[in-house]
């Protein structure tokens, strides 16, 4: 018995051992097998032979990198003496659909622009975004505090798939950045997705149209569709397609040598912050935006000889430009080619023909070795010159005309209102070729100059005398404003019987002064702080002389730099355009309608005629509170900032009481309102009125007025404003007179405005728009802002009171009463 239990035990421990050792064997074998599985894995994620991934069947573009293309993957061969180098990135509009973004987001559009650079971590090669907002020396302490505290954004990360075959280079796959949704690329913003409900990009219909390497730049062309709930047009297809242009060119090793900037003369700016500076602050410094431009014989340019520049700077022509409009292109371009002579430099600026198929397979708008003009096929009215440039030091790689086709109507229907009397050729709807032709060449010159750096002097036109206007000769030699760079677009003063004017803007003496300033080539200068006193030398020359001195766009509240205003005296300018405008709202049905048997011309012309106008009001609105800029140095005599003399705001009162706020009858012609609407005249001229009764009574203008206080002389105060306004709009409460239906829109709207000082708190931040200046803030409630107000409303009350009982005509009681309640409800609430 004790032996078969022996003999039974022993068996089964036999079985177990046996079992054990069976799984044990099968786990081992699992184990080698799962880890045989892994190394399989992880064969395919490491880095392979380079015949491997680059395979006999690839497509290969020699450039800045090698670029492969594998079947329907793209690689790109980065040698590693392109890492840790800058590089710029542009992306850009190629195609679009219909109405995406609005009427100023087109082909050509560019959507983004960073400085990029590749960095190698470990097997990974990752895509950086640089910064040149804040720097310092490489070389000192500081600069590893700016690295620490400025630290790049990836924008994408690749892992290395292989070496060349001398291992100079390495390999990646860009494959899924160029064809999945990166948003810093993808030309949607935020705005645009969430406007058409941007679901997400559809894989299925997205591709990689091309990627094309050059010497110093890579080109590569995206198909996109998004789905999207509420598309801008197509609207049953629920898509968005378009194709994005990726731009990415290798910046020099070398900046060029920076130009500082001195706010005395108009150049768009680049900034930095350098910490490694001997000033006990980051320094900010801010350099000009300007093309380099180099002589080729630097002898014969130092004797005074013009000498053409190593890289000339080419714009070609958008292959779409209607055929009759292109000399007028290429002479607006090639117009700045004389203050290029003035800087020292012939042939500085060349325009082209873009180059056919045949000529150039590779020839793209959207290549960033390339400037165009790209002509717009879009309603919007409009131009502009938008360029590209390197962060580090202002110097302007590339840039892109942007005409749009409608903005030939908007010249010509300008023309017609602003000149018409005094001139017969624009008195039609059939503007002669030749003169639309010199319009569009002195619009693409504007744009071209935006894209030299330059941005708009709006003090340019305040440079001549009003009368100067009237005179042929002066006006054939100097045009109708001291720059092309001013929105001065017509000589609206000129008045009929004035001889041999000249209508249209042309390049100015500003032009060539700020050309020269800004791209002298001064080679003996080996910093920017070499040039400086040079730079400032040019400037005091000039200093007094109003054809050199530059105006931001500040139009808010300086009178000598106001957008559209002509003439150094906007009451009398806007006596002259008024006088104009009554001429041509006598004549615009014969003009129009009267030949084309259409009243949509004169509808149009009339909307636009109340806009002519508008802009006549707001110069003169700007004297009220208005403030002088020019712009000094301490060692420049005189003030920066000085109010307008109170002789002349009180002039400029009287102006729009007699102009605005007195109905102006003569705009409201029975014979065209009612061929062009229904119903609706009434309001139409409220709003005007309104716009600038609102802006007058805005608490940044009456906040000018109370600070003139604080200032030693006998100045236009709010107090004075406040009760000239008041006088002046109720005239017939003073005068026991009816009140017409345009002036009771008035007095509501003047009531309503008061309402809302006395209960609001005014603006609590300062607008920051570069080259603007913000709104004033300050404490309202602790300001005499509310004091006048209440003052100016108790004594408007107790004039109405007595008006209204001493009034016969019914409707202007009950619109006194009216007032009398509503300000009753404010000043004494229950």
């Amino acid at each position: 018995m004790r032996l078969n239990y022996f003999l039974l035990t022993l068996f089964s421990i036999a079985i177990f051992t046996g079992c054990s050792s069976a799984q044990k064997i099968n786990k081992t074998t699992s184990k080698t097998a799962a880890t045989e599985k892994g190394s399989k894995k992880k064969d395919k994620d490491a880095i392979k032979e380079y015949d491997e991934v680059i395979t006999k069947d690839a497509v290969s573009d020699s450039g800045l990198f090698h670029v492969h293309k594998v079947k329907k993957d793209y690689f790109y061969e980065i040698p590693f003496d392109k890492l840790e180098k800058d590089m710029l990135w542009v992306s850009r509009i190629a195609q679009i659909p219909l109405g995406l973004g609005g009427g100023y987001v087109n082909a050509g559009s560019k959507t983004n622009e960073q400085v990029v650079h590749w960095q190698r971590y470990q097997d990974k090669i990752l895509l950086k975004i640089k910064s040149y907002t804040n720097v310092a020396d490489s070389t000192k302490a500081i600069s590893k505090s700016v690295a620490v505290n400025n630290y790049e954004p990836t924008l994408y990360a690749f892992d290395i798939k292989a070496f060349n075959t001398d291992s100079t280079a390495v390999v990646i796959d860009v494959t899924k950045l160029f064809s999945t949704d990166v948003k810093a690329i993808s030309g949607l913003s935020s705005r645009i997705r969430k406007e058409y409900k941007v679901k997400k990009l559809d894989a299925n219909r997205s591709f990689i149209n091309s990627v094309k390497s050059f010497p110093e730049n890579i080109e590569v062309k995206q198909d996109f569709t998004y789905d999207a709930s509420e598309p801008p047009s197509e609207r049953s297809a629920e898509s968005i397609s378009l194709q994005m242009n990726q731009s990415m060119i290798l910046l020099p090793e070398q900046p060029m040598q920076p130009r500082l900037f001195d706010p005395r003369v108009g150049f768009f700016t680049v900034s930095q912050y350098d910490y490694g500076s001997d000033a006990l602050k980051a320094d900010e410094k801010t350099y000009i935006r300007r093309w380099k431009l180099e002589p080729k014989d630097p002898e014969a340019y130092a004797r005074g000889e013009l000498v053409e520049p190593v890289k000339p700077i080419i714009y070609y022509l958008d292959p779409g430009t209607p055929e009759n409009l292109q000399k007028y292109i290429k002479q607006g371009i090639e117009d700045w080619q004389k203050p290029f002579e003035t800087a020292g430099f012939k042939n500085a600026i060349i325009a082209r023909d873009a180059p056919t198929p045949e000529e150039d397979p590779e020839f793209s708008p959207e290549d960033i070795r390339y400037s165009t003009v790209r002509y717009v096929a879009s309603t919007t009215r409009n131009a502009v010159g938008p360029s590209v440039s390197d962060p580090r030091s202002g110097e302007i790689i590339e840039s892109d005309i942007i005409w749009y086709h409608n903005h030939l109507r908007s010249y010509r229907n300008r023309y017609l209102l602003e000149t018409g009397a005094a001139n017969p050729s624009a008195r039609t709807l059939d503007t002669p070729d030749e003169e639309i032709g010199e319009m569009m060449r002195m619009v693409i010159a504007h744009e071209v100059g935006h894209a030299l750096g330059f941005p708009h002097n709006m003090a340019a036109s305040y440079a001549y005398d009003v009368e100067s206007y009237r005179d042929g000769d002066f006006t054939q030699k100097n045009g109708i404003a001291a720059s092309l760079m001013d929105y001065a677009r017509y000589n609206y003063i000129a008045q009929p019987g004035d001889k041999n004017i000249r209508f249209i803007r042309q390049m100015g003496p500003y032009d060539h002064y700020a050309t020269n300033w800004g791209y002298r080539y001064l080679p003996d200068a080996k910093s920017p702080q070499d040039e400086k006193a040079t730079l400032t030398k040019w400037i005091e020359e000039k200093a007094g002389d109003p054809k050199f001195v530059f105006g931001r766009q500040s139009s808010r509240f300086d009178p000598q730099s106001q957008t559209e205003g002509i003439g150094n005296n906007p009451i009398k300018a806007s006596d002259y355009g008024i006088k104009n405008l009554k001429y041509v709202v006598e004549n615009l049905p014969s003009w129009t309608s009267d030949k084309t048997n259409d009243y949509s011309d004169l509808e149009e012309l009339y909307g636009e005629l109340i806009g002519v106008y508008s802009r006549y009001v707001g110069h003169v609105v700007t004297n009220i509170g208005g403030v002088y800029e020019n712009i000094k140095m301490p060692n420049q005599d005189g003030l920066i900032y000085t109010p307008l003399d109170k002789q002349a705001q009180e002039a400029s009162m009287q102006w729009l009481q007699e102009n605005l706020f007195e109905t102006p009858e003569w705009l409201i012609d029975k014979e065209i309102l009612q061929n062009i609407d229904h119903a609706g005249y009434f309001e139409r001229m409220r709003r005007t009125q309104s716009r600038y009764l609102n802006s007058l009574l805005s608490f940044d203008r009456i906040g000018r007025l109370i600070d003139t206080e604080t200032l030693n002389g006998d100045f236009y105060t709010a107090l004075d404003m406040f009760q000239d306004l008041r006088k002046g709009l109720f005239t017939e409460a003073s005068q026991r007179k009816s009140v017409d239906i345009y002036r009771r829109n008035l007095q509501r709207s003047y009531l309503d405005r008061m309402i809302y000082l006395m209960t609001d708190d005014g603006p609590n931040s300062r607008g920051s728009r570069n080259g603007f200046e913000g709104t004033l803030t300050y404490d309202v409630n602790t300001s005499d802002v509310k004091a006048l107000v209440r003052g100016e409303l108790e004594a408007l009350r107790s004039n109405l009171k007595r008006a209204k009982n001493a009034n016969t005509n019914a409707i202007t009681r009950l619109h006194y009463n009216d007032m009398v309640a509503r300000m009753t409800e404010v000043l004494d609430p229950k």
